[in-house]
């Protein structure tokens, strides 16, 4: 089953090009009731409504480094730190938007703005401290995940070991265009993966490349608790612009399309705008907040 979010605060399932209207206030609800929710009696075309980022979670887990092509492919190029698996840590759920919204070039903030395509798993209802045999109760589905980065801060932010606000920024997080239900995805280790900038082939893999299974990674995160309609993220794949021979050429800017597309889970599309195209404002000049 396709679960969205349409239009201002409406659910739906979405079958053969049509939504039939659920009646729920958000697919964490969705989640929080166990699915036990009743349809509205309204059925809308797709292309009739505005889809909305499918799922704000109450917690946002984060997994780096859970593809070694990736840490790989940035040591190839000498990045500054090694990204392997072990980092953890909270997305901005403030910064989530859905398909076809555009993502906001903070201005001056960063000069380096990358993307990574990332598949993010739904975690169905409550739990913590279980374990990897019995993560798929916990499981209830699958979305596209952009995790759009700005690697300058990131670098910075690592001398630290720790990197949260390069990923955090208004807009940064891309996600949709609907969540596909654990039972219609079927095998999650088997997707492929591929991000496009303006039709180009930037990423692209499979998701059975993991380090880490789901179902590990589901059972090690719980120790940190989970709520219904929670998500957590499986890492990104090789072929981001910072591991690039020229990256300065491939990073995003204003204009760009950006297309992330994972196996049954559908694409994610969102276009890269600049500041003053979004606000009424200067754009910043990256210095303001040091």
């Amino acid at each position: 089953m396709k679960l969205v979010s349409f239009d201002e605060g409406r659910v739906g399932r979405l079958t053969d090009g049509q939504i039939v209207e659920l009646d729920c206030p958000s697919l964490r609800a969705y989640f929080e009731l166990e699915g036990a929710v009743r349809e509205t009696g309204a059925v809308l075309a797709l292309d009739s409504v505005r889809l909305r980022a499918p799922i704000v979670p109450k917690k946002f887990f984060h997994t780096a480094g859970n593809f070694r092509e990736h840490h790989e492919d940035l040591a190839r190029v000498s990045w500054s730190h090694p990204v392997n698996k072990g980092i953890v840590f909270f997305q901005n759920v403030d910064a989530i938007i859905g398909p076809e919204d555009p993502i906001v070039y903070p201005g001056k903030l960063t000069e380096e703005l990358d993307y990574e395509l990332e598949m993010a798993i739904v975690i169905s209802k409550p739990g913590k401290f279980f374990s990897a045999d019995e993560a798929a109760d916990h499981i209830g589905g699958y979305v596209v995940f952009n995790d759009i980065t700005a690697r300058d801060i990131q670098r910075r932010e690592m001398e630290s070991g720790v990197f949260s606000f390069s990923k955090a920024i208004d807009t940064f997080c891309p996600l949709g265009p609907y969540v596909v239900t654990a039972d219609e995805v079927g095998d999650p280790h088997d997707l492929d993966m591929e991000l496009r900038v303006n039709g180009q082939v930037r990423q692209k893999s499979n998701t059975s490349r993991m380090s880490v299974s789901i179902p590990q990674l589901v059972a090690y995160h719980s120790p940190q608790v989970y709520s219904a309609g929670d998500l957590l993220t499986t890492g990104t794949i090789a072929g981001v612009a910072a591991s690039t021979s020229d990256p300065f050429a491939n990073y995003l800017k204003p204009g760009d399309v950006v297309e992330a597309e994972i196996e049954k889970l559908g694409i994610l599309r969102n276009r890269v705008v600049a500041w003053e195209d979004a606000h009424d404002t200067p754009a910043p000049t990256g210095d303001e907040w040091l």
